[in-house]
């Protein structure tokens, strides 16, 4: 047998300060995710397709068992949350600004075909850990509080399986800094819509579990843009 196991089994068992798990689940759909559209901090509702993933991905819940959800506070994310409880029998639900998705300020609103021709944003594509969204973020900012809600939250419930829900770009940025990727590689790292992550952690070592599990895995396929 390999000695990876072994090592790992060390590490977490050690923890004295933090240690838990961090389930991540990125928000079901909505409409402008449909039309490739930047919601950011838009109070954008999930549509019925959108319901229905959260709904579909209710019993890959149940066998992950949270004993917690925390969610972003907006409204597609804290949707998904409510779907998810009431499938789990009426689990707590708290919520915490610091898993919002990135402030993208003028961008939000606007269609990928429309972005991809914005100079500002092809200076941010080149460089987003140096350039900031035109809502005042670096992608490194945006990580930073990403991985502050899952490690409060960790330390403040040790032992416990926590389901965070919350948007794309955020998930990303907290799973490379548990993978230790570098963060310029966000990207690529594909995080579908009513999706889990599993990672489990113990003071500054985490195991993850599982990337993008989802019930129809050729989903994961699909361009994520209308053609």
């Amino acid at each position: 047998m390999a000695l990876g196991p072994f090592q790992v089994a060390e590490r977490l068992s050690a923890g004295k300060r933090e240690r838990g798990v961090a389930l991540l689940m990125r928000h079901g759909e909505t409409a402008w995710n449909r039309e490739g559209r930047v919601m950011g901090r838009q109070p954008v509702d999930l549509d019925e397709g959108g319901r229905a993933q959260v709904e579909m991905a209710v019993p890959l819940a149940r066998q992950l068992a949270p004993d917690l959800i925390i969610s972003s506070p907006l409204a597609r994310a804290l949707q998904s949350a409510e779907i998810i409880a009431r499938g789990l029998g009426g689990i707590d639900i708290l919520t915490d600004e610091r898993l919002e998705e990135v402030r993208y300020g003028s961008w939000e609103g606007m269609t990928y075909h429309q972005l991809v021709k914005d100079e500002r944003y092809i200076a941010y594509r080149k460089a987003p850990l140096e350039s900031a969204t035109p809502g005042g973020e670096t992608i490194r900012q945006v990580q930073q509080r990403g991985v502050a809600a899952v490690d409060a939250a960790v330390t403040a419930h040790r032992g416990k399986r926590i389901l965070f829900i919350s948007h794309g770009d955020i998930i990303r940025t907290v799973l490379c800094h548990y993978l230790v990727l570098d963060l310029r590689h966000f990207h690529r790292l594909r995080v579908d819509n009513a999706t889990f992550f599993g990672v489990e952690i113990s003071d500054d070592f985490a195991e993850v579990k599982f990337l993008n599990l989802l019930p129809d895995p050729s989903r994961a396929f699909r361009s994520p843009f209308p053609k």
